[in-house]
């Protein structure tokens, strides 16, 4: 399939989730995802409000990141977390999955913490997303946590963190978005860093990206434009 630049930066949620980022590298952050007309940034908690600030008026949407990136806190602490990230200005949330509860087959849980979740965003008007992480799962349990998603709705399922042992594969892309059903999108995320790579996963069912490379993408994307 053909994509043009402008249809893939609308895609993108540009992000630094780094643990050394500064104020000014989100500033910079910021400033580059107006130029570009991406879809998010996606910063850590401690970001959003300043976010919410730079970007205000340019259509650029402000998400962050929950229980991030080990998912291992309880679903109160992770409903939590997001409700004070909403209430600080976030427009959407990623959150980690209890990867170790999916790992002991605990798909009651799985639903719970999905549903937990996915109440704060109905609630407040935001979106969520909801992290795989899929390097630590076989196969079975990524289309097992993607049919509860079907049932649940989230906005989306996202492959991983970036802080894994792997990241986005488009095998895990597509059999994410085979198991979702139609209400549920995918996000790629992870090891992500050029148009090549990106556009394998766009043609898998990935509808949403999460790279730090936004910027290498693009540009490789309007070079091919000429």
């Amino acid at each position: 399939m053909k994509y043009t630049a402008t249809q893939v930066a609308g895609m993108v949620d540009h992000t630094n989730l780094k643990a050394f980022a500064s104020t000014e590298d989100i500033r910079k952050l910021c400033a580059e995802a107006a130029a570009n007309g991406f879809k998010s940034v996606c910063v850590n908690p401690v970001f959003v409000k300043f976010c919410r600030e730079q970007l205000a008026g340019t259509g650029v949407l402000t998400c962050t990141v929950i229980s991030f990136p080990l998912g291992q806190t309880t679903i109160a602490e992770k409903v939590n977390e997001a409700e004070n990230a909403v209430a600080d200005g976030c427009q959407e949330f990623d959150y980690v999955l209890n990867i170790g509860k999916l790992k002991e087959h605990d798909y009651a849980y799985i639903e719970e913490e999905m549903a937990a979740l996915t109440t704060v965003a109905r609630k407040t008007g935001t979106a969520v997303k909801v992290i795989f992480e899929t390097c630590y799962l076989a196969d079975e349990e990524i289309a097992e946590a993607a049919k509860i998603a079907s049932r649940v709705k989230p906005d989306f399922i996202k492959t991983s963190t970036g802080f894994g042992t792997g990241g986005a594969t488009a095998a895990h892309v597509d059999l994410m978005h085979a198991n979702c059903g139609p209400d549920v999108c995918v996000k790629a995320s992870g090891g992500i860093r050029s148009w090549a790579e990106a556009k394998d996963m766009l043609d898998a069912g990935a509808s949403r990206l999460g790279v730090s490379a936004g910027m290498k993408i693009i540009s490789e994307l309007k070079e091919q434009e000429g």
